[in-house]
């Protein structure tokens, strides 16, 4: 990837940290493409936008329904997390928790209200990266550092 390129993106990352969208685990990420392909970042990126995006479809379905069965919503949300967790997204994170407990509550309100929150976190994350990921097929060299 050309030197300004991955300096951009480098950039954006540590402002996605600065921003709390991010934490310590994308760090780990960034880790583990140096052992392996140099596109890896932009592969776990690209996949984790894709399920999210289908999950809070899901979301919003269940939701959407007269009779809301929160035990499925939990379930999709708790993905979510995990999914979020584990790409280091903590802002997204952060959000499912709070959903969480609205559907422990079953608080149709609640999770209507968390759903927005999720939805915004989520596509700032991702809105941030996709452009970028797009275009760095290329070898990245080193990663991401913020």
């Amino acid at each position: 990837m050309a030197a300004p390129m991955l300096n951009q993106l480098n950039t954006l990352v540590a402002n996605m940290f600065a921003a709390g969208l991010l934490d310590d685990q994308f760090q780990e990420l960034q880790m583990l493409q140096e052992g392996s392909a140099p596109d890896f970042i932009v592969k776990v990126v690209t996949l984790f936008c894709e399920d999210g995006e289908r999950i809070i479809g899901e979301i919003a379905k269940l939701l959407d329904k007269p009779c809301v069965d929160y035990d499925k919503v939990s379930g999709f949300v708790l993905e979510l997390k995990g999914s979020s967790a584990c790409i280091g997204a903590q802002r997204v994170k952060n959000s499912c928790i709070q959903f969480h407990q609205c559907c422990q509550e079953k608080s149709r309100d609640g999770c209507l209200n968390s759903l927005d929150s999720v939805r915004n976190d989520f596509y700032d994350v991702c809105s941030m990266f996709m452009p970028h990921a797009s275009g760095a097929a290329e070898p990245a060299g080193p990663g991401l550092n913020p």
